[in-house]
């Protein structure tokens, strides 16, 4: 892979090419990607998603929102960072192409802000709940209806592979969805594959899939663009990652370890004391002690204590990035970069505290369960009016759920793929507290 080609500045329906010299300085192609993620429905929505705690009346705690905007942010460090780096290595791509240190920052940047916007609502529970409706519910009765491939986009239904469908997907007004450069949308994909075939590796890349079957076209038109390898022999899709996609990847992995645990600790879930020396062991070499002492809460200690552990894992992250790139760009590196960390035990350390301690909480569990019901109910009721509509079987009550849909949702193609793939991205959609209104509304307890 060669970085003027990962570099690209190609939109959906571009008929010549973007060159990097000539962009406006003052709103830069990359700049306007982030624009377009941060002005969408379907950001907004995320302000009413569970990142840790489902529904919290607390307002302290992160939501699915403020968690990516704090990962842009993460990712927009470790992009211009890690660009300056590659300009000062390869300086051809600012003397003869045009390209800055700030561009790697804000393909990562845009790429970072949308990486959840995929998230169903009640967070991983909800994909998994929507994966078990067609595993093991009533969606069972599609499977002899569809392909391997689309049965099993189904069953492992998958925020990423969602997330680059909200992102490219065309409607009528919109098409190309949000029309993001090409950089862009190669930094967003974790997964370059498809869902099957299941070959489980060690390979980062192998951990989940990056598109449905959907999509496919969108997908090969993008990875061509962007010169990505080729992992594959056979006819199997699997590609090898964008560069960038590690270091939104890093900037993800450094905010749910941190701020989770933030999170955890204000909660009342982690004892101060017990948790502040784990994050001291992150920054025993940049700690001020006397300043820190000085601060005289709880919250003010985190806080401190998070902002140089982030800053910490930055640095770290971009050196590792850098020492490793000749592997990234010919498709051989095959970690996440904090996998190599050398505060891995530390890093392992905390995020078994807030499995144990706040992912596995009670108040967790509990809203997990509830929405559980609330997704398995929605996808009952509205794949049985969609199944109905295309047996010509309808009945009055499908047809009010149907009409109650918004316009948004394309149930006019005759393909039971394409219906039951609309249902799942419109339940995606809707926030935590939609999805709980919806619920009720068809079950008739909110008139």
């Amino acid at each position: 892979m060669n970085w003027e080609q990962l570099l690209s500045l190609k939109r959906f329906g571009d008929t010549n090419k973007r060159l990097r010299k000539e962009q406006d300085e003052t709103r830069l192609g990359f700049e306007v990607d982030y624009d377009r993620v941060i002005f969408s429905s379907e950001f907004r929505s995320l302000q009413d998603k569970t990142q840790v705690i489902p529904l919290s009346k607390t307002d302290f705690v992160h939501t699915r929102l403020t968690h990516s905007l704090e990962v842009s942010v993460v990712g927009r460090s470790l992009g211009r960072k890690a660009g300056q780096r590659l300009i000062e290595k390869h300086p051809y791509l600012q003397n003869i192409h045009g390209y800055q240190a700030n561009d790697f920052g804000a393909i990562v940047a845009a790429a970072a802000l949308a990486h959840d916007i995929g998230n169903p609502p009640f967070g991983h529970s909800g994909e998994k709940s929507i994966g078990e409706f067609f595993k093991t519910g009533k969606g069972v009765k599609f499977k002899d209806k569809l392909t391997q491939k689309e049965y099993q986009d189904l069953c492992d239904f998958e925020g990423n592979a969602n997330g680059f469908k909200i992102l490219t997907e065309s409607r009528p007004g919109r098409e190309g969805g949000l029309r993001l450069s090409y950089a862009t949308l190669g930094a967003f994909i974790k997964y370059p594959k498809e869902s099957l075939p299941k070959k489980p590796t060690t390979h980062i890349a192998d951990k989940k899939y990056g598109f449905f079957q959907s999509e496919k076209s969108v997908f090969l038109d993008v990875v061509k663009e962007l010169g990505l390898v080729k992992r594959s022999n056979d006819n199997d899709i699997s590609f090898s990652r964008h560069p960038l996609t590690y270091l939104v990847e890093a900037a993800d992995d450094i905010c749910y370890t941190i701020i989770d645990f933030e999170d955890g600790i204000n909660l009342g879930l982690i004892q101060e004391e017990y948790a502040l020396e784990y994050l001291i062991n992150l920054v025993r070499g940049s700690i001020n002690t006397s300043k820190y002492h000085e601060l005289t809460t709880t919250q003010d200690r985190v806080s401190y204590l998070r902002a140089l552990a982030i800053n910490t894992l930055i640095n770290e992250a971009v050196e590792l990035f850098i020492e490793n790139e000749g592997a990234i760009l010919d498709g051989t590196f095959s970690k996440a970069l904090l996998d190599l960390s050398k505060y891995k035990a530390q890093i392992k350390d905390i995020i078994q505290i807030s499995i144990s301690n706040v992912y596995q909480s009670e108040e967790v569990i509990d809203k997990e369960i509830s929405g559980y019901e609330v997704l398995n109910q929605l996808l009952n009721v509205y794949t049985d009016a969609v199944d109905n509509k295309l047996n010509n079987s309808l009945s009055s009550f499908n047809s009010l759920v149907l009409k109650s849909l918004p316009k948004t949702v394309n149930l006019n193609d005759d393909n039971l793929y394409s219906c039951l793939m609309a249902v799942c991205n419109y339940i995606s959609k809707l926030s935590d507290s939609n999805a709980i209104l919806t619920y009720r509304k068809l079950k008739g307890n909110h008139l």
